[in-house]
C-alpha cells in the first residue's frame, strides 16, 4: 500500500472463479471469514462486494465499482500467477485497460507472466517500479511489477494459518 500511496487494499472474496474447479475451494463464508481475519477494518478491508453486486467477471465488477465510487481511484491488484494466466479471461484486454494494475510476484510464476502474452500485449505499457506513487493516477492501461520477494504463501496456506489449521 505504501509504495503506491494507496488510501485501502480492498481484499475482495469473490464468490467463484471461473476457471477454478469448485472442488477443494473453501466455502465462500471461510474464506470472507479468513479475509476478516487479515484485515484491520481501516487500511485493509476484507469484502464481499463481488457477491453483493452479482458480478462473475472482473471486467464486470471493474465496471460496477468504477460506477459505483465515480471520485475513487482504483488500482487492480494482481498475483503473477494471474497474470499468466489473464489471456484465459473473459474480455482480458478490457481488463487492462479499465484500471492501472498492480502486479505482485509470485513463486514460479513471475518469469511466466513477464514472458507472457498479456505483458507482451502491454509491455509498453509498464511504468517503473519507481512510478508507484503515480499509479492510481496513471491512465490504463499502466501497471506496476512491484519490487518485493516472491511470496510462496498461498491464500490456502494463510487460510489455515490464520484458522489455526497445520499440515
Amino acid at each position: 500500500m505504501t509504495h503506491c500511496g494507496l488510501d485501502q487494499l480492498w481484499l475482495m472474496v469473490s464468490p467463484g472463479n471461473p476457471l477454478k474447479p469448485k472442488h477443494g475451494m473453501a466455502p465462500f463464508a471461510a474464506r470472507l471469514a479468513s479475509a476478516r481475519k487479515i484485515a484491520d477494518g481501516r487500511r485493509i478491508i476484507a469484502t464481499d462486494i463481488e457477491k453483493r453486486l452479482g458480478t462473475h467477471y472482473t471486467i464486470d465488477t471493474m465496471t460496477a465499482l468504477r460506477r459505483l465510487f465515480p471520485a475513487a481511484r482504483f488500482v487492480w491488484l494482481m498475483g503473477a500467477d494471474n497474470l499468466s494466466q489473464l489471456p484465459k479471461w473473459g474480455q482480458w484486454r478490457r481488463i487492462m485497460a479499465a484500471m492501472p494494475m498492480l502486479v505482485i510476484p509470485r513463486p514460479g510464476e513471475t518469469r511466466r507472466a513477464l514472458a507472457g502474452q498479456a505483458v507482451q500485449r502491454f509491455a509498453g505499457h509498464r511504468l517503473p517500479a519507481r512510478a508507484g506513487l503515480k499509479l492510481a493516477a496513471a491512465k490504463p492501461p499502466a501497471w506496476i511489477l512491484l519490487p518485493v520477494r516472491e511470496n510462496p504463501v498461498s491464500a490456502t496456506e494463510l487460510r489455515k494459518k490464520s484458522e489455526g489449521v497445520t499440515s
